[in-house]
């Protein structure tokens, strides 16, 4: 299935995703805000993997879904840059809830353009990565390394 073949938010090939993220969500530990998000992934590998967000009295060790996903899907060797295919964002909040900027930048490393379907119980809306993230910050935006100069051969010998 390429990226094209997704996108309608409506197509029935959205459902898997769909129901992994809500499935997930309902795991998330959100016990101070209640906001408890379900996303799921899709692999170019054909594999899916769901998670949700774990919240912590320290706010800033939070994890989002979304982030969730991405580490869990590497941990277990099934993405890697350039393997992501699609994502699934599931909230019951009134207004479709995007992924944050953290997760937006986290997210682009995996793929440049990426559909991303976000859903409550009432709607749906298909957004692309890049209209999300504008302009984000890559890999292409590093300069090529220099070499490091072998400083060892000035050294006087001992």
């Amino acid at each position: 299935m390429s990226t094209s073949d997704l996108s309608d938010p409506h197509d029935s090939r959205w459902q898997p995703l769909l129901d992994a993220a809500w499935a997930a969500r309902e795991h998330a530990h959100a016990p101070y805000s209640g906001f408890r998000v379900g996303a799921a992934l899709l692999t170019t590998g054909g594999a899916v993997v769901a998670g949700c967000n774990v919240e912590n009295a320290s706010y800033p060790l939070c994890t989002c879904a979304e982030r969730g996903i991405i580490a869990a899907a590497v941990g277990q060797g099934l993405l890697r840059p350039g393997g992501l295919l699609a994502l699934a964002v599931v909230t019951e909040a009134e207004r479709l809830t995007p992924p944050c900027g953290a997760c937006r930048q986290v997210l682009v490393e995996f793929a440049n353009r990426l559909p991303v379907l976000l859903a409550n119980r009432r709607e749906r809306a298909l957004h692309d990565l890049a209209d999300l993230l504008p302009e984000a910050f890559t890999s292409r935006d590093f300069s090529p390394l220099e070499r490091v100069p072998d400083l060892s051969k000035d050294r006087p010998s001992s």
